[in-house]
């Protein structure tokens, strides 16, 4: 998970962001900050009819409008909007008034502000977010109170198209900011058209729970891409799945504290309040009047048992688990084990940090992490599992300093054997040979090509030789690298900019290679590839993974509505993976939504398991 704030502070002049960002070519054709409007400017000529005002950098004098909404939090200000619309669909009536301090105005207060014009962008020029049109510096002058409120727009299945974005402009580096909205025919122009204006939704799904942040995300399009657990599947780099928004509320939480809700209840009655875009998420209805979440009763699932014959073997994202956490950590992950995923054949953990977890004292070790964590399971009436592991260098592998996070085999010594083939490190490789015909591993457990620069500040691959009734099944156990430093969905560029599939391109390859190496040696070999692979089931990555027929993404097996393993922003998606050598033709896969939809979780990740004949 990204590490962010609650709120979204603007720690820099907005003058200081808008020269940045006319340096950057953000702003082209804006006029210099010494500029003026003149005295009759209206919010929707500060708008434009492009993400980019055509007041950028000037100052404005007495624009009148009503206050719709205060934030005396984070990034302190408050929006206010024309009464008096013009005719275009492509102009937003209102806009955001930056004060740094807390605002001293009310909602129905009508107002008039002078100051600067600007271009905020929420984390800085390097994100490719969108900027966010707003006055800084202001000069407030309240001309009466208790006005009636404009009419907020419904923004709806009806008012949303269905196509996401425009292509951006190749002159412009792949940018939409200066392409003309077109609000009618895109969705992200039909959002940046209602920018800093009051709206509302009706009674809408949830389909991102609430989380950490007090957010939630529901969709106004209840029939796009949807699941039978209430979520909006996202299924390709083109169905981005228009009708999601994210939700936050203007009272602060000491004051109203925010609803839980997991994916499948309902924002019941209407929400309504200014449209702002932020960091995290893009366009966000930010409540003055919140609705009531329903609850629909979602419950986690439990995958079946393995039948007679049947090797079940799962993987699981246990979310940076140390012996530091809570005990009700260990117990409610292990109760998943058993419970949910009716304790499998074969385990394979990511993110098990070392004895000390974060504390950066070069501890590499995981034992009493490991130690912690099987006593919990065999506490919770699961079998007494044995492990198998690679400690790395210290602070080499990625993730959180100090805490050394590996992958981990779990296996059940009374269904399953470990074939120990000497004592591997975390700088040696393990290779293929062929013994009697058949393959083997030189290093059981092994690490996968550690010293390739793919893995560079990477998890790297686990690989172990299993037995099941007499047959050999390799299983490589993967953490591949995250999307850290991707752009979002609502990017300024379109398509957004993904920088880290590169790295897991190369990793990708890396298995592959891997993987028919073992197939050389023995053309049926029974070999699971499985893990936290960050990328979806139609992305580059799990192409270079299935190269040349090697290994098939099981996930595939499942209905489209039903592939998925996380959700971000709305939108359920395939980030953990296990895919299969052709040997392995026939089997039962089971994505295990234990976690994802839900805003009490144990790890960000649901389990996946597969059970087969070897």
């Amino acid at each position: 998970m990204t590490a962010r704030s609650s709120s979204l502070p603007r720690s820099a002049a907005v003058a200081a962001v808008v020269a940045t960002a006319l340096a950057g070519g953000l702003l082209a054709g804006s006029s210099s900050a010494s500029a003026s409007a003149t005295a009759e400017t209206r919010i929707h000529d500060i708008q434009g009819t492009t993400r980019i005002s055509p007041l950028a950098g000037q100052q404005v004098t007495d624009v009148s409008g009503i206050v719709t909404g205060v934030r005396t939090y984070g990034s302190k200000g408050f929006w206010f909007q024309d009464p008096e619309a013009d005719t275009n669909a492509a102009t937003s009536e209102g806009v955001f008034v930056f004060t740094s301090s807390a605002p001293t105005v009310a909602v129905g207060d009508a107002v008039k502000v002078s100051g600067t014009v600007g271009e905020y962008i929420p984390g800085g020029t390097s994100s490719g977010n969108q900027s966010v049109t707003q006055i800084s510096k202001p000069a407030v002058t309240v001309v009466s109170s208790g006005n009636a409120l404009p009419e907020p727009v419904t923004i709806s299945a009806k008012s949303v198209p269905s196509s996401y974005a425009p292509e951006g402009d190749p002159a412009a580096g792949g940018s939409i900011n200066t392409l003309p909205l077109k609000p009618s025919a895109y969705a992200l122009d039909h959002y940046e058209s209602l920018e800093g204006s009051n709206v509302r939704i009706g009674s809408s799904r949830v389909v991102g729970a609430t989380d950490p942040y007090s957010e939630l995300w529901v969709t106004v399009k209840p029939d796009e891409n949807d699941n039978r657990r209430g979520g909006t599947v996202y299924g390709s780099y083109t169905s981005q799945n228009t009708g999601r928004l994210q939700i936050q509320q203007l009272a602060p939480i000491s004051q109203r504290p925010f609803p839980k809700a997991n994916v499948g209840d309902v924002l019941s009655g209407t929400t309504e309040g200014p449209l702002d875009f932020n960091q995290f998420g893009g366009y966000t209805l930010t409540a003055r009047t919140l609705g009531t979440v329903i609850d629909r009763g979602l419950e986690r699932e439990s995958t079946r048992p393995q039948r007679r014959g049947e090797l079940a073997v799962a993987t699981y994202n246990v979310e940076n688990l140390d012996p530091g956490d809570p005990q009700t950590k260990f117990d409610a992950l292990a109760a998943a084990v058993v419970d949910n995923l009716a304790s499998p054949d074969i385990l394979a953990l990511e993110e098990i940090q070392d004895n000390n977890g974060a504390k950066n004292d070069g501890t590499v070790s995981a034992e009493e992490t490991l130690k912690k964590f099987t006593a919990a399971i065999a506490a919770a009436g699961g079998p007494s599992y044995a492990w198998r592991t690679v400690d790395p260098v210290n602070n080499r592998d990625g993730g959180e300093p100090g805490g050394n996070i590996r992958q981990v085999f779990l296996f059940n010594p009374e269904r399953v054997s470990f074939t120990d083939r000497g004592a591997g490190d975390a700088t040696t490789a393990t290779g293929v040979v062929r013994e009697k015909g058949r393959a083997a591993l030189t290093l059981s457990p092994g690490r996968i090509d550690p010293a390739n620069a793919a893995w560079e500040n990477s998890r790297k691959p686990l690989a172990g030789e299993f037995t099941f009734r007499g047959r050999t099944v390799f299983v490589i156990a993967n953490h591949f690298g995250s999307k850290g430093g991707d752009e979002g969905l609502p990017s300024h560029h379109q398509p957004p900019v993904r920088k880290s599939e590169a790295k897991r391109l190369e990793q990708a390859q890396s298995v592959n290679a891997f993987v028919k190496d073992i197939l050389k040696a023995e053309r049926n070999a029974d070999v699971l590839v499985l893990g936290d692979i960050n990328d979806f089931e139609f992305s580059a990555t799990t192409n270079a993974l299935t190269a040349d027929g090697a290994l098939y993404p099981a996930v595939k097996s499942l209905p489209r509505s039903e592939r998925y393993s996380y959700v971000f922003q709305g939108n359920s998606q395939v980030l953990d993976q296990i895919l299969t050598s052709p040997s392995i033709g026939k089997f039962s896969y089971d994505s295990v939504h234990i976690n994802a939809e839900f805003a009490e979780q144990n790890s960000d990740h649901d389990p996946q398991v597969i059970r087969f004949r070897p």
